[in-house]
């Protein structure tokens, strides 16, 4: 998953006493201006290195694929409501903060390269001058305290998403609760063992895949977002739906025309409508509980439970998604 080998982002506090210990570890092993210039060499790499590490492992969000972007954004957006300044997006309010970070990687470097060559010849001099260096680096440090929390808790939110993968071809399974949308992800997929956190559901979403011809598919199914109406969801919701619009090659809505999933059929088919206007790819609409009583006009006909007509409508999203495979030679 592209944030997965983001590190963890320490406090400010934890890494001025980080990089303090250390550089009394290195002081002792030498004595006189020479200790100062190791503790003082030593804070200044441990603070500029730390400081760029939590920055270099992020991807750069230019060329992030849109389905991940906006994802992030919106999480970021959620997690950090009152970060944002006018019209700032939750992307905006990261690059910002991983800047500021930068800025202070290469502040305590180059504080620790002045007061090297600020140094005394008197062990005392030196002592005193080198404690003014890390003054000056902590306060570099406390100034960017919140811009370290931001990162942080940014990392921590996006680390949780499922691994889902942009380059695949995808089908987004969707329908009102209770309507057989994930007995059906799991009948078709592995995705039994690939539920996931998912910031924006109040259950995990179902991530599985199948393979026809050689090509792998991916099944998304997000309990929570894609099974009520537009108006019904907040604005961090909406963008992830129109982030999932970037992963859709197609989309099923499974619906119930048994009643018992407790929704009436034209509300269910409203639904229909109203994400087919959402995503500009095929969109079918799959009867489940055919074995039961109860009727609709639908692409297709199934029965979860009984096992009927399923790989019918598998056949049927594959061939919507129109998928075809890269050959080696095209890749140039």
């Amino acid at each position: 998953m592209i944030f997965e080998d983001v590190p963890t982002v320490p406090r400010s506090e934890e890494l001025v006493d980080t990089a303090f210990s250390r550089a009394a570890r290195a002081g002792r092993a030498k004595s006189g201006v020479e200790a100062q210039q190791s503790m003082l060499q030593t804070a200044s790499n441990v603070l500029s290195d730390n400081l760029q590490h939590a920055v270099a492992a992020w991807p750069d969000f230019e060329t992030v694929d849109p389905f991940y972007r906006e994802l992030a954004d919106a999480i970021v957006r959620r997690e950090l409501p009152d970060a944002a300044e006018g019209d700032d997006q939750g992307v905006d309010i990261l690059r910002k903060s991983l800047s500021e970070l930068s800025w202070a990687s290469r502040k305590t470097k180059e504080l620790g390269r002045e007061y090297q060559g600020r140094l005394p010849g008197d062990p005392e001099g030196a002592r005193k001058l080198r404690k003014q260096a890390f003054a000056r680096m902590a306060d570099v440090v406390r100034e960017v305290e919140g811009d370290l929390e931001r990162v942080g808790a940014a990392r921590d939110a996006l680390r949780d998403l499922p691994d889902v993968r942009p380059d695949e071809p995808t089908i987004v399974v969707a329908g009102y609760p209770n309507v057989g949308k994930s007995s059906f992800v799991n009948a078709v997929t592995n995705a039994k063992n690939e539920t996931a956190a998912y910031p924006f559901t109040t259950r995990g979403v179902a991530l599985g895949h199948l393979e026809r011809d050689h090509v792998r598919y991916q099944l998304v199914d997000t309990p929570g977002l894609l099974d009520r109406p537009a108006d019904e969801r907040n604005d961090v919701e909406a963008q992830a739906v129109s982030a999932l619009t970037h992963l859709a090659d197609a989309v099923v809505v499974i619906v119930d025309p048994s009643g018992y999933a407790g929704y009436p059929v034209d509300v269910q088919l409203e639904l229909r409508d109203a994400l087919a206007a959402e995503f500009d790819v095929p969109v079918l609409t799959v009867a489940n509980k055919a074995d039961l009583e109860g009727d609709v006009a639908a692409d297709h006909h199934m029965s979860v439970a009984e096992g009927e007509g399923v790989e019918a409508v598998v056949e049927a999203a594959v061939e919507a998604v129109d998928h075809e495979p890269m050959l080696p030679f095209e890749r140039e």
